[in-house]
């Protein structure tokens, strides 16, 4: 059997014309790898959104729905945001027949919902977050439970594109950070744990569908912007093997006091 190494023209190609509208990161099978954090988001997230005791939940910038979709159950009311109209319909498509209610929103405050309107508020990898908005869509002892992004993740290729970041760029999204601005709004941390996890890409094309796909890590990434930068990383894998980063993810519970 003849092994046909892959040009980097043929990779590079290949990944700038697939789609990336969703959450859905299965192109990247058997082409990049990332270590889970040991908690299990969607498992803690679906055990909660089963509680007796939650009767409304939001899932925020719940990007193509395809996490929200794995929990099991959902309480009677459930309702999620999202800004990017490509994901709006995927995420409409996929949750609507269960009775979730898809809402555009510019991921800006004010949220589109009345005071006190949920027991249960989650999110993974938001963006943004509105800690204020969050506090006045919970109602008392509601809880917002989130995996959230933390600081430098993934600057090894970030770094390798832009060169080195300062300070204040690489503590962004700090937890330390994120849980001061959610005690200012009023809320209570109940948990804080995080964890920085081995990500590999194995060919370019991963690293092109990655920076395609999270938009804000090379903000204005295209591979004509980056090709000469894109050749040598290609260069280097094909060398070294593969290319490795770290990921930085922490789970965040945060309560609103009861009345």
């Amino acid at each position: 059997m003849v092994c046909v190494t892959r040009t980097f023209d043929d990779l590079v190609a290949e990944a700038d014309a697939v789609p990336v509208e969703g959450w859905d990161f299965s192109w990247l099978d058997g082409r990049a790898t990332e270590q889970r954090p040991s908690w299990g988001y969607q498992r803690l997230m679906s055990a909660r959104l089963a509680d007796p005791g939650v009767s409304a939940a939001l899932d925020i910038q719940t990007g193509g729905g395809e996490v929200l979709a794995g929990a099991e159950r959902f309480p009677p009311t459930m309702a999620a945001t999202e800004s990017w109209p490509p994901n709006i319909i995927k995420a409409s498509r996929l949750l609507h027949p269960r009775g979730v209610v898809v809402v555009a929103d510019p991921d800006e405050p004010p949220l589109p919902f009345a005071d006190e309107a949920f027991d249960l508020v989650t999110s993974r990898h938001p963006v943004t977050v509105w800690w204020t908005e969050i506090a006045r869509v919970l109602r008392p002892g509601g809880s917002y439970v989130a995996q959230h992004v933390g600081p430098a993740s993934v600057f090894e290729l970030v770094e390798f594109f832009l060169g080195p970041q300062p300070e204040e760029v690489r503590r962004a999204r700090h937890p330390d950070d994120e849980s001061a601005d959610a005690r200012a709004a009023g809320l209570e941390i109940v948990d804080l744990r995080s964890e920085r996890l081995r990500t590999e890409f194995h060919d370019i094309g991963a690293v092109v569908y990655f920076l395609r796909k999270v938009i804000w890590m090379v903000p204005g990434f295209t591979v004509e912007a980056y090709r000469d930068k894109l050749r040598e990383l290609h260069e280097r894998i094909e060398a070294e093997g593969p290319f490795v980063a770290h990921s930085s993810r922490f789970l965040i519970e945060a309560r609103k006091p009861d009345a």
